[in-house]
């Protein structure tokens, strides 16, 4: 059995298709240009899928960033994505291909795609945390995608780690979302570079502050520091509350391995209790570049598994 999945980022959609062995074939990479509005994308989209279609497709999962209404297929908010409110994104490219769509939050498909495919095999409680132009989070609670009452829960880059900080995308100020993203990354270098002239930081990339700090640079050191403190603030609220197994951190920013993995445990153990010791583990996700196709196409897997007796 084959599925499409389709990871749809705020700059680039990636897509795929997928067994249900985890083999990936027919890759494709389209630019998003997100400027040229809600028609457009999804029209390029579709144009994409035609293009790799080997006609044995059953379905298409889409991870989206934003509050995703997943029973109907729409987007509610995506604060990267200009202008989409309330768009029908499963039924504008399933008219466009003549396939059934599922839509999902981004993060959400990422953590059952760990589960499906990934690091997360074999766990029940699962805690997904995304590092990358945003930060997403998605939990599965005792086998189950965890969405709230209406759908749109597990927004954890959104939590607030720092009262009356930066303003998010969002609306609200000091969401983890502001300092542990590649974005917040970035901006945390360039505010900063006044005061430390000598740092070996040129272009102010997350991938090359995180670098830096890896070298000892006080620059890339002082971003780090204020990085794994709010995401350790932020994950272990999250052992407080929901309790995982295991928590996979994805996106492009966990490309920093080790490193950032050393500081993410050390600052989370700092803020949960005693009782929460050795109660769960922290990894780096294995799916790399294709996490998000993995993602989006398990969605599908997830629907369709009881009907084909399709396990994980």
């Amino acid at each position: 059995m084959k599925v499409l999945g389709i990871d749809l980022g705020g700059t680039k959609v990636a897509m795929g298709i997928v067994d249900e062995n985890g083999n990936i074939s027919k890759k494709k990479v389209i630019d998003t240009k997100t400027e040229e509005g809600f028609e457009s994308v999804t029209q390029r989209i579709a144009q994409a899928i035609k293009e790799i279609n080997d006609k044995e497709i059953k379905m298409i999962g889409i991870g989206s960033p934003g509050s995703i209404d997943h029973e109907n297929g729409v987007v509610r908010f995506s604060p990267n994505f200009p202008g989409w409110i309330n768009v029908p994104l499963a039924s504008a490219i399933s008219s466009k291909v003549g396939l059934k769509v599922v839509v999902e939050n981004d993060a959400n498909a990422f953590a059952v795609g760990e589960k499906w495919f990934g690091v997360a095999k074999g766990y029940r409680n699962v805690l997904g945390l995304t590092l990358g132009t945003g930060v997403g989070g998605g939990i599965i609670c005792d086998d189950k995608v965890f969405r709230g009452s209406t759908g749109i829960g597990a927004e954890l880059g959104h939590v607030i780690v720092e009262p009356n900080g930066y303003l998010c995308g969002c609306g609200n100020h000091g969401c983890l979302e502001t300092i542990a993203s590649a974005t917040g990354i970035s901006r945390l270098a360039r505010e900063w570079k006044e005061r430390y002239p000598d740092t070996i930081i040129k272009d102010f990339s997350a991938k090359e502050v995180m670098d830096a700090a890896k070298k000892g640079d006080p620059l890339g050191m002082k971003v780090f520091e204020r990085v794994t403190d709010a995401l350790g603030i932020a994950i272990g609220s999250f052992v407080h509350i929901f309790n995982p197994e295991i928590i996979v951190i994805g996106g492009g920013v966990s490309r920093a391995g080790q490193f950032l993995l050393d500081g993410i445990e050390k600052k989370t153990h700092e803020n949960v209790m005693r009782s929460f010791w050795g109660t769960y583990k922290i990894v780096l996700s294995n799916l790399v570049d294709d996490a998000g196709i993995y993602g989006a196409a398990s969605m599908c897997f997830e629907e369709l598994r009881n009907d084909k007796g399709i396990t994980r």
